[in-house]
């Protein structure tokens, strides 16, 4: 096992160097990007969550999506080849559902940043400054919604504020791996259904396919390079 991560982590290092070096939002070979790197073509604002959506007549909906997209186009704004939120508005999220896949993106954030990625439109993969008081020291790259399964990152692998760090992330079925720049932070853990979740833990079945969202907690937050790579 530990041969297996340390080929594992070497291999994942040399890549992550080579994609360092390669021109901004230029996918690899083998995967997507879905962000353009010019401006929010295959992006959508986020309306409601999954259950109100799915209430919603499809007159409803289409009515809701206009709000939400005039809300992104005034809070979300491409410069210098980046993702750039204001702090304002909603979250953002991709235009096209997605199921098992590995993603990788690149995020930054400022002091006492506070961000996240849903996976299938779940809460979340955490993104914050672990020198704020809620981090409490904690670095991202943890399942924060977790309540029966590990919700913290196994180490910290965060760069300083302010600099930007890379997360891949790796999703098979309910299960999630999570590298950040670099270092193993979440190693197989199963991502808990958040929407309809009772008090005691229980939820209806994680979603199959959903939404990639970035989150925000009304800061300013920056991402590029975010490719995905479906997996059948």
């Amino acid at each position: 096992m530990k041969l297996s991560h340390l080929t594992l982590t070497l291999a994942l290092t040399c890549l992550t160097a080579a994609w360092a070096s390669a021109a901004d939002n230029t996918p690899p070979e083998g995967f997507t990007a879905v962000f353009n790197g010019k401006d929010l073509t295959g992006w959508k604002g986020l309306v409601a969550d999954p259950p109100t959506r799915a209430k919603m007549s499809p007159e409803k909906l289409a009515e809701e999506q206009k709000k939400a997209d005039e809300s992104m186009k005034a809070h979300w704004h491409v410069f210098d080849g980046a993702l750039v939120f204001d702090g304002k508005g909603q979250s953002l999220c991709t235009a096209k559902d997605f199921g098992d896949c590995e993603l990788w993106l690149d995020w930054k954030i400022l002091k006492d940043g506070d961000s996240g990625v849903y996976l299938r439109g779940t809460p979340q993969v955490q993104i914050w400054d672990p020198a704020s008081g809620p981090a409490a020291g904690v670095g991202s790259g943890g399942l924060y919604n977790n309540q029966k399964n590990p919700s913290k990152p196994l180490k910290l692998a965060d760069k300083p504020v302010g600099q930007w760090n890379t997360f891949r992330i790796v999703m098979k079925g309910d299960k999630v791996t999570i590298y950040l720049n670099g270092e193993l932070v979440t190693d197989n853990v199963t991502l808990e259904p958040y929407w309809g979740r009772k008090k005691d833990g229980d939820a209806p079945p994680l979603a199959a396919v959903g939404p990639i969202e970035l989150q925000h907690h009304g800061n300013p937050l920056y991402f590029k390079n975010i490719y995905v790579k479906e997996l059948k």
